[in-house]
């Protein structure tokens, strides 16, 4: 019982040092630019396995050489509520649940019609997060769905929130997100797909960047998507009444 009883207590000693090590993390992203994020590290070390060389592209800018256009279209598209929320969207949680279970019950329906062994689509899971849970999430976690990483991902978000403005939130979201095979941030973005800053974005082209944000890496590949292009046009519609902080 003793073992059993100090296996716990480092158990709880790691994970109190580990929170330590988060919050220390969001307070110096308060005035410092975080130089690379956990989901960053993960990708480029795939990619360098992957490929043997890493093709990587990254250019911190900031918050007012961002254009506005971007920074409209990626509330619009992402996170409508982003200025007035405390970080979780329930109601979009809740929605996105719901989605998911009927996903999941019709996957399972068509399954039960399919012969064995048959391909099945899997079924299409949607998000609920908002741009803070998002930057949480890439920041400082890992890529794995538990409800424990759920529940730590909910926690910083919170911290997030309370220790750095909605602008500064912004900011390092837009200055981190991935946007292609080894593209990171909108400076990167704006180059990759336009050949200018990010600065010089226009609304259709701020609104194609953010409609890629929730699968980057397969609309990297499919540039001349009909659903890039139709969705694109529809952000750049809600963007006017897209709230900046």
């Amino acid at each position: 019982m003793r073992a059993l009883g100090r296996w716990l207590l480092l158990a709880l000693l790691a994970g109190a040092l580990l929170e330590v090590f988060f919050i220390a993390r969001i307070a110096l992203a308060a005035t410092l630019a975080p130089q690379s994020t956990t989901f960053q590290r993960s990708e480029a070390w795939r990619i360098a396995h992957t490929s043997g060389r890493l093709r990587w592209s990254q250019q911190w800018v900031p918050y007012e050489r961002i254009s506005d256009n971007l920074k409209r279209a990626v509330i619009a598209s992402e996170d409508d509520s982003f200025v007035n929320h405390d970080g979780v969207d329930w109601e979009a949680l809740e929605k996105a649940w719901q989605k998911n279970e009927q996903a999941q019950e019709r996957a399972a329906k068509q399954q039960a019609r399919t012969r064995p062994g048959a391909p099945t689509r899997p079924p299409k899971i949607v998000g609920g997060s908002t741009i803070t849970q998002q930057l949480a999430k890439n920041l400082l976690l890992s890529g794995e769905r538990t409800l424990l990483r759920k529940g730590q991902e909910i926690v910083l978000t919170f911290a997030l929130e309370r220790m750095l403005s909605k602008e500064r939130i912004l900011e390092i979201y837009l200055n981190s997100v991935e946007w292609g095979e080894g593209v990171f941030g909108a400076e990167a973005a704006a180059r990759h797909y336009f050949r200018k800053s990010a600065s010089q974005l226009t609304a259709w082209e701020a609104a194609r960047l953010a409609v890629m944000l929730p699968r980057p890496k397969y609309f990297e590949k499919v540039p001349n998507s009909g659903y890039l292009a139709s969705r694109a046009n529809v952000i750049v519609g809600r963007m006017g009444g897209a709230e900046l902080p």
